[in-house]
């Protein structure tokens, strides 16, 4: 059963960038929202995402999911024009883990994934608005990388889009979007995965029949890693990691359920 919806609308368009009717009245109803950002340990680049993420409504939550102990002290929501409910979480340390633990604990009928990492724009919210009004599939963005990374990562957004509309292979950097139903009849991210729990959860997907949805808008994220340790290098690995991980994934195997994933379930 779907969850009931607590109400809300994306609407009114001001300097966040969120769009849509301005009139309440004759606005479509939008599914409920949960954004939920994992934090690894020692990364601050939080920070400069949740500006972007006070574009979201009041009715929507935010929940940042770190490792014990890396909780920030200092925190204060309306520091950043935040409008929505925000909380942080801890859980294991590990992307799938995280993730998880916020998903378990969220209220929205619709769970965004955003990497900390991750920049929004207008054309960002303005595909989030489209998935809110018809929320179904497995939704995701279109890789942009931002500007500090070397002059090659146009071909790294090319690439990217190619495995995505072509391959039907989007990965977690792009901002995976979906019905909280439907991600817990997928198993949730896979704890045992290492680094490829996005890319076990797409093909988890594909066995359910869950529509690999692209919104066509575009999610930046940042290329500083290929700046530092060099853009052939990091591209390469990325390449074979992604060829093992798909003839690994892309094989029928148990997955674990939900209450070994990482969080439980109400």
């Amino acid at each position: 059963m779907r969850r009931r919806a607590r109400c809300g609308w994306l609407s009114g368009s001001s300097a966040g960038g969120v769009v849509g009717d301005n009139s309440a009245m004759s606005a479509p109803r939008r599914a409920t929202l949960s954004v939920i950002v994992p934090v690894g340990p020692g990364d601050d680049s939080w920070r400069t995402l949740l500006p972007d993420l006070a574009a979201l409504p009041k009715d929507a939550e935010l929940l940042l999911v770190a490792a014990p102990g890396q909780t920030p002290i200092d925190f204060m929501a309306r520091a950043y024009a935040l409008r929505c409910r925000t909380q942080w979480l801890q859980a294991p340390a590990g992307r799938a883990a995280q993730q998880n633990v916020g998903a378990a604990q969220a209220h929205g009928e619709v769970l965004w994934f955003v990497h900390a990492d991750s920049r929004l724009s207008s054309a960002t919210f303005a595909g989030l608005d489209r998935y809110l009004a018809a929320p179904h599939g497995l939704g995701f963005f279109d890789l942009r990388f931002l500007g500090d990374g070397p002059w090659a990562m146009r071909l790294n957004t090319l690439g990217a889009w190619i495995r995505s509309h072509w391959l039907r292979l989007p990965f977690g950097d792009q901002g995976f979007i979906i019905h909280a139903d439907d991600f817990k009849r997928l198993g949730t991210f896979d704890i045992n995965a290492e680094a490829g729990e996005d890319h076990a959860l797409v093909w988890q997907a594909r066995r359910f029949g869950v529509t690999l949805r692209a919104l066509n808008v575009p999610l930046y994220t940042s290329a500083r890693k290929y700046a530092g340790l060099g853009w052939w290098r990091v591209t390469w690995q990325h390449l074979v990691a992604t060829w093992r991980q798909a003839r690994r994934f892309s094989q029928p195997s148990p997955r674990n359920d939900a209450s070994n994933q990482g969080g439980s379930w109400p």
